[in-house]
């Protein structure tokens, strides 16, 4: 894939001495989906603004398109559409109206049939003569979505856009970030629900404390630091694990009806054939067994808790 965006050695540290950004390098590719996962205040809004052109860096270098986001920025910023965590709108604006303006600042011809269609998926065409004061928070997150689409970018970065709002509106924003994604659009998002980046992501980056710690694909993420539990069901309940199967590491259940079995899907051996026969050796009975993945939550919370 094309790559759009390049980031290097990004840095960006504030007059109080906050360095919100530790020499960041990124390449975002053309056409995919990019999600940002990450705890509170660990840089994933600075990334985004300095990328867009609302907060200057310290250090380092970024291009879109091959534009440089200082020196061309006019080329950069045409190219991108912004949808911001707060709710920043001018309260007596109509809606239309606001579609209207946000287009003609990027320099856009006057194109009623795009925004017209651009209301309807995101079901604020009956809004469209409203003020913006009288909407509804919901409604008012749409109308930010609508204008960070307004002149048409080819990248769409959406800061925690989920965050607050109704479970309608989660369905329509996916199903225009999908539309948009196979029509070449490059988007990049952050988010809370990481559920949300396991389902819709191409990539996942993990950044913390103002370091981006990963970015790879979302399956190589899985299948290289997922791991699996095999949960074994007894047919007798054990009060303790037998001194013979110390060396599994494993976990008995409360009521010791279950066996948990934690291995690495990546390893030589999983050591399950082993702990099998060591089962039997000791005289204890298998009832059923079951495994699960290890999810992107676990594997976000285990990267950030494992940062010094």
């Amino acid at each position: 894939m094309t790559t759009i965006i390049s980031i290097s050695n990004l840095c960006k540290t504030y007059e109080n001495g906050y360095q919100a950004l530790k020499r960041v390098n990124l390449d975002i590719r053309e056409g995919e989906i990019l999600a940002l996962l990450g705890p509170n205040g660990a840089g994933k809004t600075t990334l985004i603004s300095v990328i867009c052109g609302l907060v200057s860096p310290t250090s380092g270098t970024v291009s879109v398109a091959g534009f440089d986001i200082i020196k061309d920025y006019r080329q950069t910023r045409r190219r991108i559409g912004l949808v911001p965590q707060e709710l920043t709108l001018a309260a007596f604006d109509k809606v239309w109206d606001t579609l209207c303006f946000s287009r003609g600042l990027f320099g856009k011809k006057a194109d009623n049939a795009y925004l017209e269609q651009l209301l309807k998926d995101l079901s604020l065409w009956d809004k469209r003569n409203g003020e913006l004061r009288t909407l509804s928070g919901g409604m008012k997150r749409r109308v930010l979505i609508a204008k960070a689409l307004s002149h048409q970018p080819k990248i769409l970065f959406l800061d925690e856009p989920t965050a607050g709002v109704d479970v309608e509106l989660r369905k329509d924003m996916w199903r225009i970030v999908n539309r948009l994604r196979d029509s070449g659009v490059t988007i990049i998002l952050t988010t809370h629900y990481i559920e949300e980046a396991e389902q819709i992501a191409d990539r996942v980056g993990v950044i913390n404390n103002g370091e981006l710690l990963l970015v790879d694909d979302k399956a190589n993420l899985m299948q290289e630091l997922g791991r699996k539990q095999m949960i074994i069901e007894l047919k007798e309940p054990l009060k303790e694990i037998p001194e013979s199967m110390a060396s599994y590491a494993l976990e008995l259940s409360d009521d010791g009806h279950e066996l948990i079995f934690t291995y690495d899907t990546q390893g030589k051996s999983t050591g399950i054939t082993a702990l099998l026969q060591a089962m039997h050796s000791a005289g204890i009975s298998m009832k059923d067994l079951n495994t699960t993945q290890s999810s992107l939550q676990d594997i976000f919370v285990n990267l950030v808790q494992a940062q010094p």
